[in-house]
C-alpha cells in the first residue's frame, strides 16, 4: 500500500474514514472520490493523504476519482473549522459545499447549424433561412430570426442544408469592467471607500464595520471597494452575501451598473443546473463574483480576496436546522482562513459586530448622514392606550389621517407588521380551543387568501373548518389578533380608490416575484404596501414618504436577551425605508409601551443612547458579547426516554470554571412534529474554550436510539 487516503464523506460521522489509494490514482488532497461505505458508494473528498508503509490493518480502496474540480485545500480547511466551532460532525458543512457540484448539469440544447449543402429545391423562405444561419441556433431561433416558418426548417434538415447537434449551454462569467465609471460618493462616502480600498489592497486578513445611517449610500462605499479588490488581483474573487433573496435582484442590478457583468447567483431560487455551472465556475476560478445568500459562504473559491455581509445585524443569516452555523460569524472566519478582508456592513449593526469595533478587532468606519439631500424620516409614538383603533381594526385614527395625507400628496405608504398570513391565532369561542398543528404546541395562522390554516414551523395546512373540531360547535372559529392580509384588507376598505399590495414569503415566492414587485413600487405603481420584514431592509422606493408600524411592540413580546436589540434593529430599518429621496419622510409607531427604551431610542434617533444602556445590561449579566451562550435540544418521541437521558446529561456536566448551565427545563415549543424537546442553555466566559466544553459534555451520557441531540453555539432562537 503506497498511501492512505483520508476521504470526509458528507454525513454526519464524527471524522473521516481511512482508504487504500490505488496504485496510480495519484490523488491530492480536495479531489472528490468514491468510496466503499458499507454496502453503498459513497461521494466525499480527500482531506489528507499520508504514508501507509508498515500499516497493520487492511484497507478498501478508493474506487475513483469523480471528474469534477477539486476543493480547494482553504475550503477544506474551512469546513472543519466550523464543524469544530458548531460542535457538529463535519459531514454536515461539506455536504453544502458539495451541494452545486451534485446538482444535474445542464440539458443539451438541439442546434442547427449549416453544412454547405444546398437543397434540391430553393425558394425565397429557404434562402433566407441559410442567409441568417451564420452561428449555430435553435431551430425555433432560427425561423424567428429569417422571419420564415418552422416547416422551413424542418425541411431544410430533412434535405441535410441544415444539421442538428447537440449542444451543452455554455454560461460565461465575463470579466468584471473596471474602467467603468463609479458613482460620485460624498466626502464620508469617499474616506470610507479609501479606507477600505487600502485594507484590501495592504492583502492579508483585515476586518471593517461599514456603519452607516439608512439611506447613507453604504452600498455605493462596498462596490467601490469589490473594485479595489478585483484590480489589486487579477484572479481574485468576492463573495457578497445579502439576508433575504428579495435584495438579490437590486444589488446584482447595482452590479451590472457599476461593472457591467452579472455576477453569479447563489441562493435557495436558483434552478439546480444554474447552480451546477455557478459552483464549477468559482471552483475553476471564472466566476469572480457572487451574490447570494449564507449558504454562499461553503462555495468552493478558488482565490477569495474579500467577503461583503450586508445587513450583517439580521437574524436571517442564523441557519437554524440541518447544520447550526452563523453566516456572519463565519464570514469572518472564513476571511481568516483564506487570508481576505470581510466588511460588514450595517445601519444598525449587532451588540457583537460593535463591541468588536469599540475594542479594537474591526475597523470602524461611519457614515452619519444620508447621501444628497435626503434626510432621516421624523419619527412619532402613536400611544395606542389613549388614542386606540375601532372595535376590530388595527390602524389608528393618526395613522389613518397621515396615510391619507400621503395618499392625498400622490405619495406611498409602507404599513409594516412582521407578522404573516391574516391571524397569527384561530380559536373557538364556545369552548376555547386553539387551533394548534398535529403533534406541535404551534398554533395554526389563518392565511384568508388561500382559505387555509398554517404552521409556520412545519408546513403543515389544512382548510378552515366550518366547525370546531373539538368540540364540534358550527361557525365558531374566530380569528384573533392581524396579520398582514388583514391589515391590507383594513387598508382597502379605508382607501378603495389606492392601489394596495402585500410583500411577504406568502406572497412573494421567488426572487423574480421579488423584483417584480418591487420594480412596481419603485415606478410608484403602488400606493400602499403591506409588508413584512421582507421590505423592510435594503430597498429605495423614491416616492414613498410615510411608514406606519401597526404593531411596535410585536417583538418585545415574549422575548429573549436579544429581545430590545432585534426590535429596535428591525424597526429602525422599517422606518429608515422613508423619505430616502428629496421628498421628507416620517415614521409613525403605533405602539402600547411608548416609554419603553426602544421606543424612546427610535423616537429620538438616539442608537448609541440604546447600545449603551442594552451593553450596560449584557456586561452586568455576563451575556453576549461579555459573554457567551450555547444551547443543548434534546427531541424524542418517547417522553420517558428523553427525560431518562436529559437527567443523566445533566448529572454528566462537567465542573468547570466560569461555565453556568441552566436545565434542563421543558423548551417554550415542547412538541414538535411528534417529537418531545427539552434544552439545557450554557453561558460561559469569553476565556472559556466552550465548544470543547460541549463536546466533552455530550459525550458523558450515551444517547438512546431515539432521542436526537443538537447543539446550538451562540443561539439565537430558544423556542
Amino acid at each position: 500500500m503506497s498511501r492512505i487516503a483520508s476521504v470526509l464523506i458528507p454525513m454526519p460521522l464524527p471524522e473521516a474514514f481511512d482508504y487504500a489509494e490505488p496504485e496510480g490514482m495519484a490523488l491530492a488532497p480536495g479531489d472528490q472520490v468514491v468510496v466503499p461505505l458499507g454496502p453503498r458508494r459513497m461521494t466525499g473528498v480527500v482531506t489528507e493523504l499520508r504514508d501507509g508503509t508498515g500499516g497493520n490493518r487492511p484497507l478498501k480502496p478508493v474506487l475513483e476519482r469523480r471528474d469534477e474540480p477539486a476543493l480547494p485545500a482553504k475550503t477544506v480547511e474551512f469546513i472543519q473549522w466550523a464543524a469544530r466551532y458548531s460542535v457538529d460532525a463535519p459531514g454536515w458543512p461539506l455536504a453544502i459545499a458539495l451541494r452545486g457540484s451534485r446538482a444535474p448539469k445542464p440539458r443539451p440544447e438541439r442546434l442547427v447549424v449549416a453544412t454547405g449543402v444546398l437543397p434540391a429545391r430553393q425558394t425565397p423562405a429557404r434562402a433566407k433561412a441559410l442567409a441568417a444561419a451564420t452561428a449555430p441556433m435553435a431551430p425555433a431561433a432560427l425561423a424567428q430570426a429569417a422571419g420564415v416558418s418552422s416547416g422551413v426548417v424542418k425541411g431544410l434538415i430533412d434535405e441535410g442544408a441544415l444539421e442538428l447537434r447537440l449542444s451543452v449551454p455554455a454560461v460565461d462569467y465575463p470579466e468584471p469592467d473596471l474602467a467603468r465609471p463609479p458613482q460620485k460618493l460624498n466626502d464620508s462616502q469617499a474616506a470610507a471607500s479609501a479606507a477600505l480600498a487600502g485594507m484590501v489592497e495592504a492583502g492579508g486578513y483585515q476586518a471593517a464595520l461599514l456603519d452607516g445611517v439608512t439611506g447613507s449610500g453604504k452600498t455605493e462605499v462596498y462596490l467601490e471597494t469589490v473594485a479595489a479588490a478585483l484590480a489589486a488581483d487579477p484572479q481574485a474573487q468576492v463573495l457578497v452575501l445579502l439576508p433575504e433573496i428579495a435584495l438579490t435582484q437590486a444589488v446584482i442590478a447595482r452590479f451590472e451598473a457599476r461593472f457591467g457583468v452579472t455576477p453569479a447567483e447563489w441562493h435557495s431560487g436558483v434552478t439546480p443546473p444554474r447552480r451546477r455551472r455557478a459552483w464549477e465556475a468559482v471552483a475553476t476560478g471564472r466566476c469572480r463574483i457572487v451574490v447570494g445568500a449564507r449558504s454562499a459562504l461553503f462555495l468552493p473559491f478558488a482565490k477569495l480576496r474579500l467577503i461583503v455581509v450586508d445587513e450583517e445585524h439580521d437574524g436571517s443569516y442564523k441557519q437554524e436546522e440541518g447544520f447550526i452555523y452563523h453566516a456572519r460569524d463565519l464570514a469572518v472566519a472564513r476571511a481568516w482562513i483564506e487570508g481576505a478582508s470581510v466588511v460588514l456592513a450595517s445601519a444598525t449593526p449587532s451588540l457583537e459586530t460593535l463591541w468588536n469595533a469599540e475594542t479594537g478587532r474591526y475597523r470602524w468606519l461611519r457614515l452619519a448622514s444620508r447621501h444628497g439631500a435626503a434626510q432621516l424620516p421624523d419619527v412619532s409614538l402613536i400611544d395606542m392606550r389613549e388614542t386606540p383603533p375601532e372595535s376590530g381594526k388595527w390602524l389608528s385614527p393618526a395613522l389613518v389621517k397621515a396615510m391619507a395625507e400621503t395618499f392625498g400628496r400622490g405619495e406611498q405608504t409602507l404599513l409594516f407588521l412582521n407578522r404573516r398570513g391574516y391571524a397569527p391565532l384561530v380559536l373557538c369561542r364556545a369552548c376555547g380551543e386553539r387551533m394548534t398543528a398535529p403533534d406541535t404546541d404551534s398554533w395554526l395562522v389563518e392565511h384568508r387568501y388561500t382559505g387555509k390554516l398554517v404552521c409556520h414551523l412545519t408546513g403543515f395546512s389544512m382548510p378552515k373548518p366550518k366547525a370546531c373540531p373539538h368540540c364540534g360547535a358550527p361557525d365558531s372559529l374566530v380569528s384573533i389578533g392581524p396579520g398582514v392580509e388583514r391589515v391590507e384588507e383594513e387598508a382597502r376598505e379605508l382607501f378603495p380608490e389606492a392601489r394596495v399590495a402585500v410583500f411577504s414569503s406568502d406572497t412573494v415566492f421567488d426572487a423574480e416575484a421579488a423584483r417584480t414587485l418591487v420594480a412596481a413600487m419603485g415606478a410608484g405603481e403602488i400606493d400602499i404596501l403591506v409588508a413584512t420584514q421582507a421590505a423592510a431592509k435594503g430597498h429605495n422606493f423614491p416616492n414613498l414618504t410615510l411608514v406606519g408600524v401597526v404593531d411596535a411592540d410585536l417583538g418585545l413580546r415574549g422575548g429573549d436577551l436579544r429581545a430590545a436589540e432585534r426590535t429596535y434593529q428591525l424597526l429602525a430599518q422599517a422606518t429608515g425605508r422613508a423619505g430616502r429621496h428629496e421628498r421628507p419622510g416620517r415614521a409613525l409607531l403605533q405602539t402600547y409601551l411608548p416609554e419603553h427604551t426602544v421606543m424612546q431610542a427610535l423616537k429620538a434617533q438616539d442608537r448609541d443612547g440604546f447600545v449603551a444602556a442594552e451593553m450596560a445590561e449584557r456586561e452586568l449579566a455576563k451575556l453576549p458579547p461579555y459573554g457567551r451562550l450555547a444551547a443543548i435540544i434534546a427531541s424524542g418521541p418517547d417522553a420517558d426516554a428523553l427525560e431518562g437521558y436529559v437527567r443523566a446529561l445533566a448529572a454528566a456536566t462537567p465542573n468547570a470554571e466560569g461555565v453556568e448551565v441552566y436545565g434542563p427545563a421543558d423548551a417554550p415549543l415542547g412538541l414538535v412534529r411528534g417529537r418531545r424537546r427539552k434544552r439545557f442553555l450554557v453561558r460561559a466566559d469569553r476565556n472559556v474554550d466552550l465548544q470543547g466544553f460541549l463536546a466533552a459534555w455530550r459525550a458523558r451520557a450515551r444517547i438512546p436510539s431515539s432521542v436526537r441531540v443538537v447543539v446550538d453555539v451562540d443561539p439565537y432562537s430558544f423556542l
